[in-house]
């Protein structure tokens, strides 16, 4: 089964209203969604309580666990929250370098993985946890995660080629970013890890909906390839687009 799991954007303030909309409007696409944690070095809601929000409006929520803001005490408390809340499946990251402050710099992604191997509560299913990677060689500590998150491409050729060369007996997600503006677009060309044809920011440029019309069809084309388990889909601000698109071409794909 592939399975298509929605990044959702966690508040900056107390108001879980919006959270909730981008999780209604998604729901007929998605298989599950997937929260940040303190993303691009900011702080939002917990991404554990947000997970939470999401099982209750009957989803599945996977909460995404950053190592740059935990020392072991925190990261003992977000797990026995999340065995309290119901909420099994964790994504553990790096994490940005915070906009204030530093890091703790005190827990890995690795520890972090291996902690939670050994963390079990009474009544409670063990924890899932995945990890994620660039297209580049897989250590064999990230090998051993539940699944694993592969970084954005906008590459469906790179991509695949990438798939071929690592032997994993795991579920693989490839990532799928919308470039929502011709703005992003040109500063996501910046980072050295993405690789952006200069074709594809001219379009986005031209028609702000190419961003979302790119996305929608690399998913699908990620899809038919039968390489991987499924897609982190980031939508950023075209969650209504994307929705309403996705659910328009899967049902006449499957049809």
């Amino acid at each position: 089964m592939f399975e298509l799991i929605c990044e959702v954007e966690p508040p900056t303030r107390p108001d879980l209203k919006k959270v909730r909309h981008q999780i209604g409007v998604m729901s007929p696409i998605a298989d599950g969604f997937l929260i940040p944690d303190n993303h691009i070095g900011r702080a939002t809601v917990s991404s554990v309580a947000v997970a939470n929000e999401v099982q209750l409006m009957g989803a599945r929520g996977i909460a995404c666990l950053n190592s740059r803001d935990r020392n072991l005490l925190g990261f003992r408390r977000d797990l026995l929250t999340a065995a309290a809340y119901g909420v099994e499946r964790f994504l553990f990251v790096h994490g940005d370098d915070p906009a204030e402050g530093a890091r703790t710099s005190q827990l890995t992604v690795r520890r972090m993985i291996e902690q939670t191997r050994e963390t079990t509560y009474p009544g409670c299913e063990p924890f899932k946890v995945g990890a994620a990677t660039r297209l580049t060689k897989v250590p064999r500590w990230k090998a051993e995660a539940d699944f694993l998150y592969v970084q954005v491409s906008y590459d469906l050729d790179e991509l695949l080629r990438w798939r071929e060369s690592v032997e994993l007996d795991i579920p693989v997600y490839a990532g799928v970013m919308v470039l929502a503006s011709a703005q992003m677009a040109r500063n996501l060309a910046k980072l050295p890890q993405l690789q952006i044809p200069a074709d594809l920011i001219g379009a986005v440029e031209r028609d702000r909906d190419a961003g979302v019309d790119h996305a929608c069809e690399q998913i699908l084309k990620i899809r038919d390839s039968g390489a991987f388990e499924g897609v982190h889909l980031i939508p950023v601000s075209r969650y209504r687009q994307v929705a309403a698109r996705l659910e328009r071409d899967l049902l006449q794909r499957d049809s």
